[in-house]
């Protein structure tokens, strides 16, 4: 298939700004694959198309403030520093994508300061890896607990660029979903932050099972695709992880016929990454470039649930290898001319 097979026209006035005032009433369109019948809901309704053995799979992963802002040695010039990972912990050096990338050279040093101006933490560009990406050295005394608190203290929520606001502090709560653990991403995985605590103790007590996995998601997530034929394009590779725990769970599910429900492409993305040739999943850690689109056979969640996903990208094309490209795109029609919200903070869909 090809990339302009997947455009549409996305008013911006739909791009969700922020959150719904409460996890699990934001919008629920259900579309189901059998039928082609699309139903209008409010999300907590989603409990009643699962039942005691079902088997939902989440993305554990926990977001770290990644956006910082410095200035420059000498100029104090401000600079935005993107943390995206962690290359040497006792040498605290970092890949990062610094803006403006033209300012930034190999040895110069950045000074980052706490709200009152005081200077608390100072990095050194130590390589160039890409035109914006560089590689830092942040040089700081103290314990490794001491200088994750300040980088977090530092530290902003990586909204993504599509929302056209700063940061704000309801965005440390609300950018993370309610079961986050394990801290590595720079982005959420944004199916999940519809999951409330209520509605999931509702699910367990109904015999709901939870299989939870952990990929790290990464800025790729974001990359536009530049090339019309997609077996041309290339994922950035994400680190997963995915439990023994969770692969029994999940094939017990599967085993006796109840649904696998795949909480968001990055769940779905990690279980397809990590196939039996048994068609079972199995426990696995590592890194996954993996790039679904259509034809492709699911070997392993049989629901999901997603959000709405902008025009040409990796995650709406997925979607459509999920629920058929045809079906997708007249209920992505549907949802542009019942205004539903797009996009981290917009609604959700359930594809069954």
């Amino acid at each position: 298939m090809k990339l302009s097979q997947f455009d549409f026209d996305l008013p911006r006035k739909l791009i969700a700004e922020y959150p719904s005032e409460n996890r699990d009433e934001s919008r629920l369109m259900v579309v189901n694959r059998a039928t082609g019948k699309i139903e209008h809901k409010i999300f907590k309704d989603v409990l009643s198309y699962f039942k005691d053995g079902d088997c939902m799979i989440l993305n554990n992963t926990k977001v770290f403030p990644a956006r910082m802002y410095g200035r420059k040695e000498k100029t104090g010039a401000k600079i935005e520093v993107f943390l995206l990972r962690e290359l040497n912990q006792e040498m605290r050096l970092w890949d990062v994508l610094v803006d403006p990338a033209r300012k930034i050279r190999v040895g110069n040093k950045l000074y980052f300061s706490d709200e009152k101006d005081n200077d608390i933490l100072v990095a050194e560009v130590v390589d160039n890896t890409t035109s914006r990406g560089r590689t830092i050295r942040f040089l700081f005394d103290g314990s490794d607990e001491e200088f994750r608190a300040v980088l977090s203290s530092l530290g902003m929520t990586p909204l993504p660029k599509y929302i056209s606001r700063e940061a704000e502090e309801l965005d440390r709560e609300r950018y993370q979903t309610v079961y986050a653990k394990e801290t590595g991403a720079v982005a959420a995985p944004t199916a999940g932050l519809h999951m409330s605590r209520e509605l999931m103790k509702r699910m367990e007590i109904k015999g709901v099972q939870f299989a939870e996995l952990t990929l790290h998601v990464g800025l790729g997530t974001f990359r536009t695709i530049d090339v019309e034929d997609l077996s041309k394009h290339k994922m950035d590779a994400e680190y997963f992880r995915i439990s023994q725990d969770a692969a029994d769970k999940v094939n017990k599910a599967k085993a006796t016929n109840h649904k696998v429900c795949a909480i968001g492409t990055t769940s779905m993305r990690s279980v397809e990454s990590s196939v039996s040739a048994e068609g079972l999943l199995k426990a696995t850690e590592g890194w996954t470039n993996k790039f679904i689109y259509p034809p492709y056979d699911f070997s392993i969640a049989s629901s999901m649930i997603t959000n709405f996903h902008l025009p040409k990208s990796s995650l709406i094309i997925m979607i459509s290898a999920f629920g058929g490209h045809d079906l997708i795109m007249k209920a992505y029609e549907e949802a542009v001319k019942n205004e539903y919200r797009f996009y981290s903070y917009g609604d959700a869909m359930l594809i069954l």
